[in-house]
């Protein structure tokens, strides 16, 4: 790396150099810091609608517990799955720049449709909402999911874009590529934390139409720093058509080898099966971990309902239910530079490896530390189940709990360390993992593990509602005191354990196609 009359040193949250090119040349940590505040804004708009969506579907909608589980799931996993549509999108004809931008318009679209429909709600309103306000909400929910499919792989990718071997040290680009994915996240966590203990909050208390109309300037701010970082980004190439040749290639179709996709995509392993059959393995290991995460939003929320929400005096602030949420956010928050600035030093020293510990070293630490969470999960569900006994509130579910609302910290704290390991740990690998051109649709197959998990949850919970259902009553009850969330608990951290064991085996063998990671 030059420095002096080559270049100008500019140092990234990490404190790693990056150089920049004579005369202003773009990208490195300038421009990135501009995709990490946009991450940051763009958090707090989407956040702000899915983290406490279920009590938006169980409230103003009137959907039973089940059934509004069962539908969040499966709208999150349409969230994650859309980014595939997304990244093809983006990698074959517009682009990740414009990608966003069209990323950007749909979601101010979708959260005005949204807030409108709130608006239709009144004092007055039945309790089944008219099918006109249910159409407009619908249809705004699944544009938000659009926004999202092209969102979630290049924005992220955008941001790694910009440190390339064309423009930095080639041995400090996966090394600054890491630290970048990992001070991403730390900046959505901030709009996390804010999205789910502070609109959570407003939604409660001041109304959705409020906090809907929050989500939307959010987006706002998100679409000025987007364009003001427009002169530091690094060109971007015209988008190639090489994702046919892509797919031919990683299926082994016959037939000659394009001059393009020999540009595109490095040799493959000798041995290997194609791209996709190499990557399969990690991809389906990694869904129970997706399933037990989206539990998160769903059932840890309606669980902490029942339980005593006042801090301090009984006269004191109500937290709400989906504001615990932002636990999660709070660990990646302490957890990410702890990890990035310590942690990865220290194991650098250990192992000699440019990144601490491998990347699917750091995914199946996330996977057993997912097990653990729903162990300790199962056992708080256990206790309050025996506090609604022992208080004679079983069938009582309006009233709370005499079980104070911190007894599910250690849940939400050991899932938001399984996803600094795993979600970060995941992102980076399936990014790393495919040609340089399609790193958007590497993003997106990621994505589509969550989505993907969220769909296997919603099955899950669907189908064993249907199975334990006697009386009136199962697993899932609408009356939280009468169900059985601990049994599904102990079933999903079987389930973990069980994963780990077979991602072990498949993690063994895999053979990583960058040489930094030999």
């Amino acid at each position: 790396m030059e420095s002096g009359g080559a270049g100008e040193l500019l140092s990234g949250p990490a404190g790693s150099p990056v150089t920049s090119k004579p005369g202003g040349g773009r990208g490195g940590w300038r421009a990135a810091l501009f995709i990490i505040v946009m991450g940051f804004f763009e958090r707090i708009g989407f956040v702000g609608v899915s983290a406490n969506l279920i009590t938006y579907l169980t409230g103003p909608l009137g959907m039973s517990t089940a059934a509004a589980a069962a539908g969040v799931n499966a709208w999150s996993g349409t969230v994650q799955v859309l980014p595939l549509v997304g990244a093809l999108v983006a990698d074959s004809r517009l682009g990740r720049y414009r990608a966003i931008l069209a990323a950007c318009v749909l979601y101010l679209l979708s959260l005005g449709m949204l807030t409108a429909s709130s608006m239709m709600l009144t004092a007055s309103s039945p309790p089944s909402p008219s099918p006109a306000r249910l159409t407009l909400f619908y249809v705004a929910l699944y544009l938000l999911a659009l926004a999202q499919g092209f969102f979630g792989p290049c924005g992220e990718a955008f941001g790694a874009d910009q440190f390339t071997p064309s423009d930095i040290d080639d041995l400090s680009a996966p090394t600054l590529r890491s630290s970048y994915f990992n001070w991403f996240h730390f900046s959505m966590s901030w709009g996390y934390a804010i999205a789910t203990a502070g609109l959570s909050y407003v939604q409660d208390n001041a109304g959705w139409t409020l906090g809907f109309g929050a989500c939307w300037t959010a987006m706002v701010l998100c679409l000025v720093v987007f364009l003001l970082g427009t002169r530091t980004y690094r060109a971007a190439k015209q988008p190639i058509d090489g994702v046919q040749a892509w797919v031919a290639r990683v299926f082994r179709r016959s037939g000659t080898t394009p001059t393009d996709e020999r540009l595109l995509l490095a040799p493959q392993p000798e041995g290997e099966g194609g791209l996709i059959a190499k990557l399969l393995p990690i991809w389906l290991t990694s869904l129970v971990f997706a399933a037990i995460y989206s539990q998160t939003s769903t059932l840890f929320t309606k669980q902490a309902s029942t339980l005593d929400r006042h801090l301090g005096t009984e006269t004191g602030l109500v937290v709400p239910p989906a504001a615990l949420q932002c636990l999660i956010d709070v660990t990646f928050i302490v957890m990410i530079p702890l990890y990035d600035r310590v942690i990865v030093p220290l194991a650098r020293r250990l192992t000699g490896h440019a990144s601490g510990i491998t990347m699917l070293q750091r995914i199946g630490a996330s996977m057993a530390t997912s097990c653990v969470a729903m162990a300790v999960a199962a056992l708080v569900e256990v206790r309050r189940l025996r506090v609604a006994r022992d208080a004679g509130l079983v069938d009582r579910p309006d009233v709370a709990l005499p079980m104070s609302l911190w007894w599910m910290i250690p849940q939400y704290v050991l899932m938001g360390l399984a996803a600094v390991l795993g979600m970060v740990g995941l992102e980076e690998f399936f990014y790393d993992q495919m040609p340089d051109a399609l790193r958007s649709v590497g993003l997106a197959l990621c994505l589509s593990i969550f989505g993907v998990g969220s769909y296997a949850s919603s099955m899950l919970v669907s189908v064993i509602d249907w199975a334990t259902r006697v009386k009136g009553e199962s697993w899932f009850s609408d009356n939280l005191n009468r169900a059985h969330l601990d049994y599904f608990y102990w079933l999903l951290a079987g389930l973990a354990a069980l994963e780990v064991a077979v991602f072990l085996h498949f993690a063994n063998r895999y053979v990583y196609t960058k040489k930094a990671e030999l």
